[in-house]
């Protein structure tokens, strides 16, 4: 550590809430798949502000797109028309089979959007009175009340109980626990094709079919959560596109502006109708400055198929991880993931592990105290991804307290 690091360290916790166990960097400087910490020691960034940061640091189109949509307007609010929220709607709602979006500022927002469209369609339009949401066990969905209670974990709600009914939680690929959940208050199931807190683990494609059809067959309606795994990490634009589904609702966020608050939730024209005016709202979501970024970046992931790249990249990276082991079966337990979206769930202890890659320069995620998650920006060299599993093995390989 050095003084600037240990000042600036002193002054946030005296300033701040505690509500953050931080890494012990002081970042201050990225670009692409780089970053540089206070001290001016550079880093490879595997974690893309946690899924964030899809196009890399400082890009320079969306950088440009920033700047020039700054010096026209920031900010008037959701009383107005505005072109650059309409065409973000238009390249958005490109990507998918929905026909409607609502823009707000998180992804905890997103899914509160689709909850509560969800309850206000089955009571307005399908003239049920339904309101539960079933979701998964190992899910996660955001730190609102709301978002918390389709969570479900005690250690996120402790202290913050109680929380809002209407929310019921069933294992993951069990379609009998499922079918047995719903009832005739059941307006929606809240799953994530893959779920991302939970430490990267893939639903499988076979058993989110069922739960769409069950679905369909009982009335109630399918969401999924893409707050982490959409915009092209999957190697689709969207995760529910890997299996063919078609979610009645989507919430989005993360990268979608890469970097700038914004979160989306996507419905079908069909759904939409649950909404009607007044009915729900924000004053800063879809704002001209952040839809101005955000449409770039959709343009540039389409452009240059990032979907397809991810699902390369992360197909090759995946490779060498399972490779790897097959060698070390005493130090990994499993390779898991989709796209550039991988999880390596290790059989000792993580930090250590952990620490050891942050001090020879990769930062990465520590899932549940051993899955190293990995979220890197979709435009990084493969050089990088390569030479981080060549640092990984040889962490493993030694006999350093690990």
């Amino acid at each position: 550590m050095s003084k600037a690091f240990d000042a600036m360290k002193a002054q946030e916790e005296q300033l701040l809430c505690r509500t953050y166990a931080r890494y012990p960097l002081a970042i201050v400087r990225g670009k692409g798949a780089r970053l540089w910490d206070v001290n001016g020691k550079e880093y490879v960034d595997l974690l893309a502000g946690i899924a964030v940061t899809a196009l890399g640091h400082c890009n320079d189109e969306v950088c440009a797109a920033l700047v020039e949509q700054a010096q026209g307007l920031w900010h008037v609010s959701n009383l107005f028309y505005q072109e650059p929220q309409v065409e973000l709607a238009r390249l958005l709602l490109s990507t998918t089979h929905h026909g409607k979006a609502f823009f707000c500022n998180s992804g905890a927002e997103a899914n509160e959007a689709a909850i509560k469209l969800a309850r206000r369609y089955m009571r307005k339009v399908a003239q049920r009175d339904a309101w539960e949401i079933i979701s998964l066990d190992g899910c996660f969905h955001g730190r609102t009340l709301a978002t918390l209670a389709a969570t479900g974990r005690e250690n996120l709600s402790d202290g913050f109980t109680p929380l809002p009914e209407g929310f019921r939680h069933v294992p993951s690929e069990n379609l009998a626990a499922l079918e047995a959940a719903i009832t005739p208050a059941t307006a929606a199931v809240l799953v994530e094709v893959v779920q991302g807190e939970g430490g990267v683990v893939p639903l499988s494609g076979d058993w989110l079919r069922q739960v769409e059809a069950l679905c369909r067959q009982r009335g109630v309606l399918f969401i999924c959560d893409e707050v982490q795994a959409g915009f092209c990490r999957s190697g689709k634009f969207w995760a529910f596109q890997n299996y063919g589904l078609t979610p009645d609702i989507i919430s989005t966020a993360k990268s979608l502006a890469n970097g700038l608050p914004m979160g989306a939730m996507l419905a079908t024209n069909e759904v939409a109708q649950g909404f009607a005016l007044g009915s729900h709202a924000t004053t800063f979501g879809g704002g001209a400055l952040v839809s101005a970024v955000a449409a770039k970046v959709v343009e540039i992931m389409l452009r240059d198929k990032l979907a397809q790249r991810a699902e390369e990249l992360g197909g090759r990276l995946k490779e060498r991880l399972c490779a790897m082991q097959a060698r070390l079966p005493n130090k990994i337990r499993e390779v898991r993931g989709l796209g550039l979206m991988l999880g390596i769930e290790l059989a000792i202890p993580g930090r250590p592990v952990w620490m050891e890659l942050l001090e020879r320069g990769y930062i990465c995620n520590l899932s549940h105290d051993v899955t190293l998650r990995l979220l890197p920006p979709l435009t990084i060299d493969e050089d990088d991804l390569t030479a981080f599993a060549a640092t990984l093995e040889d962490i493993l390989r030694t006999d350093s307290g690990i």
